[in-house]
């Protein structure tokens, strides 16, 4: 099994921009699928983005225009450059990997107003 490890949450204003990171154990390469969903307090959890092993991207539509997802095989590690950050994107963020299923420990983020 693939273990997934997230990075690069925190505290950020509104407005602010925030980077994660997902480093997997094992090589990403095969992994047909990779993304980032996320839950907030009370709420189920979300796709957010994802991304397929030939680079086709999709997008939740409350983040379009303002995340963008990237994977890097080279280094195992998928990415989610997050933009204009508004209070209602604060949630744990968790990594996935669809083959094997394998998900992260999460990481929060938190946009204040």
């Amino acid at each position: 099994q693939v273990q997934l490890v997230e990075s690069g949450g925190g505290l950020v204003q509104a407005g602010g921009s925030l980077r994660l990171s997902c480093a997997a154990s094992g090589s990403i390469f095969t992994i047909n699928v990779m993304g980032w969903y996320r839950q907030a307090p009370g709420k189920q959890r979300e796709l957010v983005a994802a991304i397929t092993s030939g680079g086709r991207t999709n997008y939740a539509d409350s983040v379009k225009g303002r995340f963008t997802i990237s994977r890097d095989n080279a280094k195992n590690t998928v990415y989610l450059l997050m933009n204009t950050l508004k209070p209602e994107d604060t949630a744990v963020y968790y990594c996935y990997g669809s083959n094997p299923p394998s998900w992260g420990q999460g990481t929060q983020v938190t946009v204040s107003s």
